[in-house]
């Protein structure tokens, strides 16, 4: 029997996947919202901080930080400056609108401590 034709006795539907995604995506928000700058916590909406959220992934994808050896702790380095112009370049490409790159930078690394303390 091939892996590809076992099945798992618990299969998510594709329905219960995209709540799944919609709930960690729910957590992850409010995780940033709370780490935030208190002039920041206002200024960008949650489809704001949404986009930016989906922007970071897109970059880990597309920039080649994933395909990185990771040091002994199996850390990988994130110039999250990097990540926020890329961000904002691509907002401003979308015509989402004009994100401030040291602003989008609180968002990134809020991401990071996200994820950390998720894994």
């Amino acid at each position: 029997m091939s892996p590809c034709s076992k099945s798992s006795p618990i299969m998510a539907t594709i329905d219960e996947e995209l709540l799944l995604d919609d709930e960690e995506n729910a957590r992850e928000l409010a995780f940033i919202r709370e780490q935030l700058p208190a002039e920041l916590k206002d200024k960008y909406s949650d489809d704001d901080l949404l986009y930016m959220m989906s922007t970071i992934v897109d970059y880990y994808y597309t920039s080649g930080v994933l395909e990185q050896e990771a040091d002994d702790e199996g850390c990988v380095d994130i110039d999250l400056q990097k990540v926020a112009d890329y961000v904002c370049a691509q907002a401003k490409k979308e015509g989402r609108g004009d994100y401030l790159a040291d602003e989008v930078f609180f968002v990134a690394q809020a991401d990071i401590d996200f994820q950390e303390e998720n894994c």
